[in-house]
């Protein structure tokens, strides 16, 4: 599933790249809607104005909160969250990022997480570098705490279940 987002939801951009989804951010909206169906893309927009566009798929979202947000784009299209996809696109750029030795992100984290950690994942686009620190487990967390995810949704690779779980 691609996403196109407009400029008011930069936010939402950020959390579906973690959550492993192909989603740009459009700041010109006279564009967003040609990228779109060139691009095969879902338009996620606050804009009331743009559901005059007719032949596109388009979720208006309703709420301020990247919860809410969360929480309606995953029902409205009936996703399920891969947990094995988080972290695999670069936040910043939306590339896929790629596995690459320890070795070669020497100098480039701080000397503890080279130091405590052994895998390293980094966008060759914009050299930005990812390791499975803290932030996992608190995406983890924030996933298992959304509340209109349901349980089936919300099952973890690691066969962990999530705390709202019976």
């Amino acid at each position: 599933m691609r996403f196109i987002v407009t400029a008011e939801l930069g936010r939402l951009v950020t959390w579906l790249r973690i959550l492993g989804f192909d989603t740009v951010l459009e700041k010109d909206s006279a564009a967003v809607v040609l990228q779109s169906l060139r691009e095969d893309r879902i338009i996620l927009t606050r804009d009331s104005k743009m559901s005059r566009f007719s032949g596109t798929r388009m979720i208006r979202v309703s709420s301020d909160f990247v919860e809410k947000q969360l929480e309606q784009i995953i029902r409205e299209l009936d996703i399920n969250i891969d947990r094995r996809s988080l972290f695999s696109r670069c936040v910043l750029c939306n590339e896929i990022l790629e596995s690459v030795e320890k070795i070669s992100v020497k100098g480039s984290v701080p000397e503890y997480v080279f130091d405590t950690q052994d895998s390293f994942m980094k966008c060759l686009k914009c050299d930005k570098v990812y390791w499975r620190g803290t932030h996992w487990m608190l995406v983890n967390q924030f996933l298992d705490n959304l509340v209109g995810l349901p349980a089936e949704r919300a099952h973890r690779p690691d066969g962990e279940q999530p705390k709202n779980s019976p």
